[in-house]
């Protein structure tokens, strides 16, 4: 039996607008527009960035190992510093899926294998800061407030990063 090839139009079509593919996934923009960064060199710990609210510093370094081509910490500025945001594991947080935004994307190419770049993405989790205002305009703070609540473990939410990494292109051989 041979089928008019407009007759199977006719009846894929409506079956096709019921069931489009999904479009594809594209990174969102991040906040932060950052041009290219220098090539790192293998084993020389580097800066891919400092966030002063979570008293953070994220480094990296390239191994030149085939299992783990690029490692990458987050490391405390300084004691003293007081943070006014957490730094939370990218893992558990799942940023990319919890309404997140994409703050910052740092792509490091390695200095000693051209084809291969560690990527990270930084991620920003805000708070709602609206101010609740009292009956003459003014936003108060009371003390004993404040230490009650600290005592109830009811504190005010705090900004929150995470970072992701990986590595893209292919490994150089040795």
């Amino acid at each position: 039996m041979r089928v008019s090839p407009l007759l199977l139009l006719f009846f894929t079509l409506p079956v096709l607008a019921a069931n489009p593919k999904p479009a594809p996934k594209v990174d969102p923009k991040p906040e932060i527009a950052r041009g290219p960064v220098q090539p790192q060199a293998q084993n020389a710990v580097h800066t891919l960035r400092q966030i002063p609210e979570a008293c953070a510093r994220l480094e990296g370094m390239f191994t030149g190992q085939a299992d783990d081509p690029y490692t990458f910490t987050v490391v405390r500025i300084s004691p003293q510093c007081q943070p006014r945001a957490r730094f939370v594991d990218a893992a558990k947080a799942k940023p990319a899926e919890n309404g997140w935004v994409l703050n910052d994307v740092i792509r490091v190419p390695n200095a000693a294998c051209p084809s291969q770049q560690a990527v990270v993405h930084v991620w920003r989790k805000p708070v709602d800061k609206t101010a609740k205002l009292d009956g003459q305009g003014q936003q108060r703070i009371y003390l004993e407030e404040s230490q009650q609540k600290a005592k109830a473990g009811q504190l005010d939410a705090v900004p929150m990063f995470a970072a992701q990494m990986q590595v893209e292109g292919k490994a150089c051989a040795r």
